[in-house]
């Protein structure tokens, strides 16, 4: 999966009123998924979703964040019915079609996957569980803990430079939270908004800046083990773009050790919240 990178970040600005009062809660969960040119793809994938969360009997709406393609990506939800919705927005990268997702959101528990659904869905269920009786604030999902399974070989190069990214990321991010890239992560709705409104990287180290953002709102969370059903998810190269991504990843330490996230502040003062410097995404 390909998203092209955006010429700036920003951090999105929110009403200076409760988080919780943000916008109506209305359902249960919330799955975002970021698309970009999708369109061979992602009908399988909202097939696949609407079949087990049908089963599943849950109060759910499936959101797609359409960053910009060119192709008929936007328009594939309109067959799956009234829960399923798209929001288009220009081209901004991966990280910022999460963003505004995630902050588009009105479930009680809001999550994210990728586009080609890498993941059996049975951790999402066990994640929403932990999060809706009020066990922890966040639940990643981990392909390194013990539990986790693949039904896909993957490819040497791609296991080996990911090893070499999570050690980096161990010295950079969470000693906790190694497999940061883990495209499955899911929130309380207060915790997606206390993290989502701070974010600041469109590419792919968004997903680390979560991590740590995670850490530095004092946030708990959980693990847990998922089962890899198919390793199209990206076509982004460890070997090519993990430098860029570190970078970022360096940036994200160095804001936060500037109180640029503000952690002390559960809401972002719409007047005060500032475009922050330009950064490529990933």
């Amino acid at each position: 999966m390909h998203f092209a990178g955006s010429s700036k970040t920003v951090i999105l600005k929110m009403a200076t009123k409760s988080l919780q009062e943000e916008t109506h809660v209305d359902h249960d969960l919330t799955l975002v998924i970021p698309a970009y040119n999708e369109e061979a793809r992602l009908p399988r994938t909202l097939a696949d979703a609407k079949s087990y969360l049908d089963a599943w009997g849950i109060n759910y709406r499936v959101l797609v964040v359409d960053d910009g393609s060119r192709d008929e990506t936007a328009k594939l939800t309109e067959a799956f019915g009234r829960r399923f919705s798209t929001i288009r927005q220009t081209n901004g990268g991966k990280g910022s079609a999460i963003r505004n997702g995630m902050m588009s959101s009105s479930g009680k528990v809001i999550g994210f996957t990728d586009a080609d659904l890498p993941y059996d869905l049975d951790a999402l269920k066990t994640a929403y569980q932990i999060i809706e009786t009020g066990r922890r604030d966040v639940v990643f999902g981990s392909r390194t803990i013990e539990g986790a399974t693949s039904r896909v070989e993957r490819r040497l190069m791609r296991t080996l430079a990911s090893f070499v990214f999570r050690t980096c990321m161990m010295c950079l991010v969470s000693r906790e939270i190694t497999d940061t890239q883990c495209g499955l992560k899911v929130f309380s709705r207060r915790a997606a908004r206390m993290i989502f409104s701070r974010t600041i990287v469109n590419g792919f180290a968004f997903d680390a800046e979560v991590v740590y953002l995670t850490h530095l709102l004092n946030l708990s969370f959980e693990k847990v083990a998922v089962t890899l059903v198919n390793d199209y998810s990206t076509t982004i190269s460890l070997t090519r773009n993990a430098i860029p991504m570190l970078i970022d990843v360096v940036g994200v330490r160095l804001h936060g050790l500037r109180n640029g996230y503000h952690p002390d502040i559960e809401v972002l003062n719409p007047t005060s919240a500032a475009t922050t410097p330009a950064r490529k995404a990933a």
